[in-house]
């Protein structure tokens, strides 16, 4: 070795502040609960932050998973995942096109917590809770991986305890995401939001798994007639991937509709819908 005592000081120095940074962050009084992710604002509310919620809507393939975003403000609590939960459990959709598969009688009982590559979700059930469970667990799960921004699994506590099923479906090991081309609605409006004013050119954006990456749109006013009509493409095609159109409009009230492509030309299932009532100003 070359150097002579400066060099051997110097290197024992940086030796030990590894050590001590390897040693940072193991204390076990880490806080478990899941601080607030990032989410796109919602129309509207500039500067906020957001949380998003699932809920199941009526398609041509039966029921599918939608999904919304939700503002926060200063005056919301300190728990957007907790939010996100009850919000869902509750069934205050935005959009009266969407509901919850979830019954009356179940609430939070605690904050969701992560820890061991988990997400835990603590139910309170008041009375018997009986199936089908309709996509009830996975408006959870993706509610609660949406709103914590994680993918880990979410086990499902009822009352603080285990449970081997509920709403009649097994639950006793961690709940995953199912295949979103047979739960997910394949097209979504993100943006604007249902009931949002907004103004002209209106900027539309979602997510869509369609055919040929092209989504069609109408703008009807409330007669129903159709106002103006294009299409939009997807960033990829045949999977889920983001959109974005503008569409011009007088002052009004309407109705956006964005639908996938039909190239069966009727001989299939009818087209995948999404719509949103918009006033533009």
């Amino acid at each position: 070795m070359t150097g002579g005592p400066a060099r051997c000081r110097l290197l024992a120095t940086a030796c030990l502040l590894v050590l001590l940074g390897g040693c940072a962050g193991t204390s076990d009084a880490d806080d478990r609960r899941i601080p607030p992710p990032p989410v796109p604002t919602a129309t509207g509310v500039p500067g906020a932050s957001g949380v998003v919620v699932w809920f199941v809507g009526d398609t041509p393939a039966g029921e599918r998973l939608f999904r919304e975003r939700r503002a926060l403000t200063d005056r919301e609590p300190a728990d957007p995942v907790g939010l996100a939960v009850t919000t869902m459990l509750d069934g205050r959709a935005q959009d009266p096109d969407y509901r919850s598969d979830w019954p009356a009688g179940v609430a939070l009982r605690s904050p969701v917590t992560r820890a061991d590559g988990m997400l835990t979700v603590d139910l309170a059930v008041a009375g018997p809770l009986r199936g089908p469970a309709g996509l009830a667990l996975q408006q959870l799960v993706h509610t609660v991986q949406d709103a914590a921004g994680s993918d880990d699994p979410v086990r499902v506590l009822v009352g603080g305890e285990p449970a081997a099923t509920l709403l009649g479906e097994p639950v006793s090991a961690p709940l995953t995401r199912a295949d979103p081309y047979s739960v997910r609605s394949l097209v979504q409006v993100d943006d604007p939001a249902e009931g949002a004013p907004v103004r002209s050119p209106l900027v539309v954006t979602g997510e869509a798994a369609v055919f040929e990456a092209t989504v069609l749109w109408e703008l009807r006013d409330r007669s129903g007639r159709v106002v103006v009509a294009g299409a939009g493409t997807t960033a990829e095609g045949q999977r889920f991937a983001p959109y974005r159109f503008e569409v011009r409009a007088a002052p009004g009230e309407y109705d956006l509709v964005v639908s996938e492509d039909d190239p069966s030309g009727g001989a299939g299932r009818g087209p995948m819908v999404d719509t949103k009532r918009v006033t533009v100003r």
